[in-house]
């Protein structure tokens, strides 16, 4: 046994998937105290998620390995704190990114928090990310610099959904499959150790409510109101029911038909105005710039300046990725309010959209992020 791990208690966030599955049996296979913990975040009848299948799943995974297994019911909470934040943010006429909101408030806050509250010195996850510290060879410490790394496997990092996440955090918490090469490498292991899970399909949909028809949730909450759907150059060419059920460079679902396909590049609520342009138009979802506000860095402003190449007393040269699975790409970061940054890109982006994220990085470091105020 490893004497850094002996004893160590670790929870592990277990959703009944494969990957933290791998986690939970790679920090066993390591020495750790594990303890497996399924979240129940959610359970509205009328929009059924698959919750229970996915914690037989789990259950069985930890009877498996010989583990114990508890279940916390955040149900409540993530109502509270993701659901009506996504509803307030679609009625308010952005597009909210509840993945981020789910890691924020109930992985790295309520599970972190009952975790510790219960013994535990880490929590862990299936994250596809890595850590590291600035001591290096000697395991995390309480006074160790913490810093996010994207996985070995960029086909599925991330980082983008954990740049709220702090120091203070990220030294109790540990993500051991973020150095695994590929996901089927994580498929081999699970067969290897004979999961229950191994051959498991990978879950869809927000977050955990599972495959959820974002536009028919919504449309309790928003205003129904009949407009035009209007081409960049004016042109009529159809009608939609709600600006709130559209997002910037939405492609499928804005109800055209004939020769398409057609992107989403503006709302107007003025004039009730959906804009769309032709494929061959791509300049129209394009911008050179954007402000995002609630900033979190991983690390303290002066650490991160150390990281990226300062350009002026508030600028600095960094990469940054305005969506999930966009390879991050240069840019200049400026501050320009109290909490308000400048997002400059060398070249345009396509389709910047009020209300996601933007991540900042520094070659394969995540430095922190923000959320998309105005294009």
């Amino acid at each position: 046994m490893n004497e850094q791990t002996k004893n160590k208690k670790v929870f592990v966030a277990i959703s009944g998937g494969v990957d933290s599955s791998v986690a939970l049996l790679l920090l066993k296979n390591q020495g750790y105290d594990v303890t497996g913990v399924f979240m129940k975040n959610w359970a509205d009848p009328a929009w059924p998620c698959p919750w229970a299948e996915d914690r037989a799943d789990a259950l069985r995974v930890c009877v498996k390995l010989g583990i114990p297994f508890e279940t916390f019911d955040f149900t409540k909470e993530y109502k509270a704190t993701v659901v009506d934040y996504m509803i307030r943010e679609y009625t308010s006429g952005r597009t909210p990114n509840p993945d981020v909101m789910c890691n924020k408030e109930i992985k790295f806050g309520l599970f972190f928090d009952r975790a510790m509250q219960m013994g535990a010195d880490y929590i862990a996850t299936g994250h596809y990310v890595r850590l590291a510290t600035s001591d290096k060879g000697q395991g995390t410490s309480k006074n160790q610099n913490m810093s996010l790394l994207r996985a070995r496997d960029l086909n599925k990092d991330q980082s983008y959904f954990l740049w709220t996440l702090t120091q203070a955090r990220l030294r109790q918490c540990l993500f051991p499959i973020g150095e695994i090469e590929s996901k089927t490498e994580v498929r081999r292991l699970a067969a290897e150790y004979n999961l229950p899970v191994a051959d498991k399909k990978d879950s869809q949909g927000i977050c955990f409510m599972g495959p959820v028809d974002v536009a028919e949730f919504i449309k309790p909450y928003v205003k129904t109101a009949i407009g035009d759907i209007v081409t960049t150059s004016g042109q009529k060419i159809g009608t939609h029911a709600g600006l709130d059920f559209f997002t910037i460079g939405q492609r499928k679902g804005i109800g055209i038909g004939g020769t398409g396909p057609y992107y989403v590049t503006q709302k107007n609520y003025e004039t009730n105005t959906l804009v769309v342009a032709p494929a061959a138009d791509q300049t129209s979802l394009e911008s050179s710039s954007l402000i995002a506000s609630d900033i979190s860095f991983v690390n303290d402003l002066t650490s991160m300046r150390s990281h990226a190449r300062e350009i002026g007393e508030e600028s600095i040269k960094i990469q940054a990725s305005i969506r999930y699975r966009q390879e991050p790409v240069p840019a200049t970061l400026s501050k320009v309010g109290d909490d308000k940054w400048r997002v400059d890109f060398e070249t345009p982006v396509r389709a910047i959209t009020p209300g996601q994220s933007v991540v900042f990085y520094q070659s394969e470091e995540m430095l922190g992020g923000g959320v998309i105020d105005i294009v």
